[in-house]
């Protein structure tokens, strides 16, 4: 099923699981995939900036996507396929939708600047992909160094009729997602699915902003849906209790550099991933931050039994 402005819910960014040697580590897909279905995800999100998808060959992209879509089933398989040249994103974007994938998501190049130069190059990336492949905007400006106001995403989005979702990562942003949803209400801007990243650090109040759920990878999913859940349910208190208990990890694993490092570490911990390595080149976590993840985990089970170890991880 292709997705659609109304989409909602929670896409986990999945991180690409690797062994130590560099090979990928389809076991450990498959884990992850039965921990988003168990968890409630709506979908999930690969191949994205925490994917390491720029250390994946093409060949390993279409079978890590085609793992993910065959193995989440009803629910919904995004695939990024940003690149330098728009034949390759056309390529990808095929190539995935022909194994069922739900859409696509498209990031800006590094060097856009002007609202014009951004809203050309998504103009000559969706004729690129073709219009029946429904696409993401990816809004990063905190990685990716593109500013896009909210006009210039009206303007996208009004070109590109089959630009389904935004996901929306800017910071400070949660004004952004409001302006969004007044064009929304004023009836300039075509109803459209915003799904935040950031690793989850605001979506408390993304949410009650108008957000439609989470597209990050923090590694509690369950804490996303949980929270995408309570907030879509009017439980304001109860949502924000939750998110409080989580945030002394979010705030860790949002850590310039080594951010991924943190989560990994936090899925292999888990029990979810089978090792915490990044295809080379990639930081690794010294043993200090090591200890002090595990201690952030330790307080976190306090109020949460989810982030207790099993007792074979906790050596």
């Amino acid at each position: 099923m292709h997705l659609t402005p109304a989409a909602r819910g929670v896409f986990p960014i999945a991180p690409t699981p690797f062994l130590p040697d560099g090979r990928i580590d389809s076991a450990s897909i498959d884990r992850l995939i039965e921990r988003y279905v168990d968890c409630g995800a709506d979908g999930v999100t690969v191949l994205g900036i925490m994917g390491e998808a720029p250390k994946l060959t093409p060949e390993e992209s279409l079978d890590i996507a085609g793992r993910f879509i065959r193995g989440m089933g009803a629910a919904q398989t995004i695939v990024g396929v940003s690149a330098p040249g728009l034949a390759a994103i056309r390529a990808l974007a095929h190539a995935v939708m022909d194994q069922g994938a739900a859409g696509v998501m498209i990031a800006p190049p590094p060097h856009l600047r002007t609202d014009d130069e951004i809203a050309a190059y998504f103009a000559q990336a969706a004729e690129a992909i073709g219009p029946d492949v429904p696409w993401v905007l990816q809004d990063y400006p905190l990685t990716l160094t593109v500013v896009m106001t909210p006009a210039v995403i009206r303007r996208i989005v009004i070109d590109s009729p089959a630009c389904v979702m935004l996901k929306h990562e800017d910071w400070p942003g949660l004004d952004k997602i409001s302006a969004l949803r007044a064009f929304q209400a004023e009836g300039s801007l075509r109803p459209i699915s915003i799904l935040t990243g950031n690793g989850g650090l605001f979506l408390d109040f993304e949410m009650e902003r108008g957000a439609d759920g989470a597209m990050t990878g923090y590694a509690f999913p369950e804490m996303l849906t949980d929270v995408v859940r309570l907030s879509a349910a009017g439980q304001r208190d109860a949502a924000h209790d939750l998110f409080d208990a989580h945030l002394p990890l979010l705030r860790y694993e949002q850590q310039a550099k080594i951010g991924l490092a943190v989560r990994k570490y936090v899925l292999m911990r888990r029990g979810l991933l089978a090792s915490d390595a990044q295809r080379k080149p990639g930081p690794v976590l010294s043993a200090k931050s090591r200890a002090e993840v595990d201690y952030l985990l330790t307080r976190l089970a306090r109020h949460d039994s989810r982030a207790r170890l099993a007792p074979a991880m906790a050596a």
